[in-house]
């Protein structure tokens, strides 16, 4: 399915503008869950979709928001390619709109790079329903303020994202997953020491018992690694690397209230009661608990980092970690410079943006 409703999308924002209508930008659904609870008229992009260029020799791809993820990466396999950010799905119709605009990436994460990273450029529909184009195809196109890079992780409340061009990368020629019996705390220290090293990197994850550590890239380098660093190897690496991302792993079933902790690799362990699972060697932290916000986001804010309810719990308070007076103040205008009237998805990410 190919369709380009940029100009019915474009109508539809101004009329919102006009009468000082809430939008509620909703492409596959399969994040709704994240951020504050969302409020508003629907604004539908999953009909917005199709591949608009794609050059696998030049490693560039541009496609509608409302593209299915599902659909772009079985393009890139066609062809040896990938998304190197890993973006998680939570479920089947997740848009590559909605990648970008949660920012989330994968296990890759600190190894290859965010979804950030790999934000060529950006068509959207800013509050006032006026069609932007920010960035290009190219890696060195920026100049000044990378304003595509920007609507990355905004939950559209920047702008209605309409196309979307990134980077993509070669598939690795082999992937490997080594196993190592490691308590939470040396995983921590090793994956550290490891990531110092000339090692083909690619996932370290401790789910509560044990160390998981990904290998990626050449079949030399990687077979030289797994040689270097032993451990027991896992027969179905991918599979577990997908339950991961996808949080299908058993630590993610069940009700209790699911917090993301963004804070140094190397940070020691933090004394929160609670069932922890440590991923991106050890700068990403998921804890499942029933303690206060305030007393997960201390907590993190003292480690050097930050935390923001992921899944379950009040979504009608502050969800992500309140920012500093300075940078909140930076966050208002931008806002105010793109969506003045405050319509596109307002108080998703804070209760006053």
């Amino acid at each position: 399915m190919d369709a380009d409703q940029s100009l019915e999308l474009q109508a539809r924002v101004r009329e919102a503008s006009a009468s000082q209508t809430a939008l509620q930008i909703r492409g596959g659904g399969s994040k709704h869950f994240y951020g504050r609870e969302a409020s508003g008229e629907i604004l539908a992009l999953g009909g917005h979709c199709g591949i608009v260029n794609y050059q696998p020799t030049e490693l560039v791809l541009s496609a509608r928001a409302g593209t299915p993820l599902v659909e772009i990466e079985a393009l890139l396999a066609e062809h040896g390619q990938f998304l190197p950010f890993e973006p998680p799905h939570f479920g089947p119709g997740a848009t590559l709109g909605g990648a970008i605009a949660s920012g989330l990436s994968g296990p890759r994460r600190p190894y290859t790079g965010s979804a950030r990273d790999f934000v060529l450029g950006v068509k959207i529909i800013n509050g006032q329903g006026e069609i932007l184009r920010f960035g290009g195809e190219v890696m060195k196109n920026v100049a000044g303020f990378d304003v595509a890079r920007l609507m990355a992780g905004a939950l559209g409340t920047l702008g209605v994202l309409l196309e979307v061009s990134l980077k993509v990368l070669p598939r690795p020629a082999l992937e490997e997953t080594l196993i190592f019996d490691y308590d939470p705390a040396r995983a921590i220290s090793e994956a550290n020491r490891w990531a110092g090293q000339p090692l083909p990197l690619a996932g370290a994850v401790h789910d509560g018992e044990r160390l998981y550590l990904r290998l990626s890239g050449s079949v030399a380098g990687v077979r030289a690694a797994q040689a270097r660093l032993g451990g027991e190897p896992l027969a179905d690496g991918a599979a577990f690397w997908q339950a991961i991302r996808e949080q299908q792993h058993d630590f993610f079933a069940g009700d209790t209230p699911l917090w993301r902790l963004s804070v140094p690799p190397a940070a020691p362990l933090l004394d929160l009661p609670g069932r922890w699972l440590i991923d991106w060697g050890g700068a990403q932290r998921w804890l499942r608990t029933d303690l206060p916000a305030a007393a997960v986001q201390d907590s993190a804010r003292e480690a050097g980092g930050h935390a923001s309810g992921f899944r379950g719990g009040e979504r009608r308070g502050e969800v992500f970690q309140p920012l500093p007076p300075a940078l909140a103040a930076l966050h208002r205008r931008l806002k105010a410079a793109f969506d003045p009237a405050g319509i596109l998805n307002p108080g998703r990410l804070y209760a006053d943006f």
